[in-house]
């Protein structure tokens, strides 16, 4: 597999990707020993009254929330009568007392906040935790999503409507509304254009990078298994434009099976990017474009569509590691024997592990007690129950030097309890392309 980046979202040439050198998903807080101890005594003193005062808020504010709902429209935009506007006011200061029991006692506000006529959508950024809803309780304004929209990243619902809008960005302890951001005509035909310029605008306010990169990138590059992905793999590339082609986790495990057996049957055969698309059963495009690149190594126009199953499994369940390669034998192996070679192990661990080069002869011929240059998955699995840390001892001592090394759970710090810090040690350093 190679790791470019998707040039179809403004125009430009591919390029090779470096991993993001920061891990958007990781706040690395550092408290001193004083606040330490702070926090030790508030914990057993304070807290227990502001967490019973904001509880206490939040279930009184909702049978003032279920009255101003009695009445409204789901389909059409009414004004506010007078009590509706009662009860806007006495919402929003049970929301207050709420966010100054949970130690928000004073926001500030930069910025002039528009008029629902000038910007009817206040575009919020970034996510990175529930208090992000404080604008929300601030402005009584609803969440706008469309079903059918939102799991699509970056623009699901606010973006298609194609009216100005009005960027929130948030930064502890500050918060800033941005000038009303009004879409050009090449922008209202292109709704994911007009969410990627307003992204950028928000990101050069808050002084920080643009990534595409989503949680769930974090969580596939950190899934417990006996296999774990290293620093530089090309499968998070893999796994965004997986997510763009609108396939569903849920319905994974009948598409892997059907995607199986047919590519058992090509035995190998080459695909070109049109058979690619009907084997997909999908028109082409230019994310089927991007994702056909990926796995034409020698750019000659044609892939081994084995290697994309292996791949999307890998995406789809990346905890399950013996599924995933119980598939790709199941590819690979023999009619006669069913067992596979050295060269087709290597095929598939790469594949799995998204690289574009890897050393497996130590671990071929530790499971290949007989010297018969042939394994079964039968083979692979006893020795993966025998020796559970096979991937340690045999793929990533190997491959140590390999793109930066691979990440391990046993020896990289679990930040906020869930998601490693895959930060390279030097970002600057030129990322190498892998085929």
């Amino acid at each position: 597999m190679r790791l470019i980046q998707s040039p179809h979202a403004d125009g430009e040439e591919k390029h090779e990707l470096a991993p993001p050198f920061r891990n958007p998903f990781v706040h690395d807080l550092r408290f001193t020993t004083f606040q330490k101890l702070q926090i030790g005594l508030m914990t057993l003193t304070l807290f227990p009254i502001r967490l019973f005062v904001a509880a206490f808020m939040m279930l009184l504010a909702w049978p003032f929330a279920f009255i101003a709902t009695i009445g409204r429209s789901e389909s059409a935009v009414e004004p506010q009568c007078l009590w509706r506007k009662v009860v806007d006011l006495v919402l929003r200061t049970i929301m207050r007392v709420m966010w100054f029991a949970g130690g928000f006692h004073w926001i500030s506000i930069k910025g002039r906040q528009a008029l629902p006529a000038e910007a009817p959508i206040l575009t919020l950024a970034p996510h990175s935790s529930y208090f992000d809803a404080i604008p929300v309780t601030m402005t009584m304004a609803s969440i706008v999503m469309k079903a059918e929209s939102k799991d699509i990243p970056v623009w699901g619902s606010a973006f298609i409507p194609a009216v100005p809008v009005q960027p929130v960005v948030i930064r502890y302890p500050n918060q800033l509304y941005l000038p009303i951001y009004t879409p050009s005509k090449e922008e209202k035909k292109n709704p994911a254009l007009f969410a990627h310029n307003v992204r950028r605008l928000m990101a050069k306010a808050l002084q920080v990078p643009v990534t595409d990169y989503s949680f769930e990138d974090c969580q596939l590059a950190m899934a417990e298994g006996q296999i774990r992905l290293p620093v530089d793999t090309c499968l998070l590339e893999f796994a965004k434009l997986v997510r763009r082609l609108g396939f569903k986790r849920e319905k994974s495990a009948k598409l892997l099976q059907e995607y199986g057996l047919r590519a058992y049957k090509l035995q190998g055969e080459r695909l070109s990017l049109e058979d690619f698309t009907q084997f997909l059963d999908l028109p082409v495009s230019d994310v089927l474009r991007d994702i056909f690149a990926l796995f034409d190594e020698d750019e000659d126009g044609s892939i081994d569509i084995r290697e994309f199953v292996i791949a999307f499994s890998v995406v789809c369940r990346p905890a399950k590691t013996m599924e995933t390669i119980q598939l790709a034998f199941k590819m690979f192996e023999a009619e006669e024997d069913g067992a596979i070679t050295e060269n087709e192990l290597i095929c598939i661990l790469r594949t799995a592990l998204g690289v574009g080069d890897l050393k497996v002869g130590r671990l071929f011929r530790a499971i290949d007690e007989e010297d018969s240059g042939k394994i079964t998955f039968e083979s692979f699995r006893n020795f993966a129950e025998e020796y559970p840390d096979f991937a340690e001892d045999y793929l990533y001592s190997d491959n140590a030097g390999f793109g930066g090394g691979f990440s391990s759970h046993a020896s990289t710090p679990v930040a906020n309890g869930f998601c490693a810090d895959f930060t390279p040690s030097d970002h600057h350093a030129p990322q190498k392309k892998l085929d």
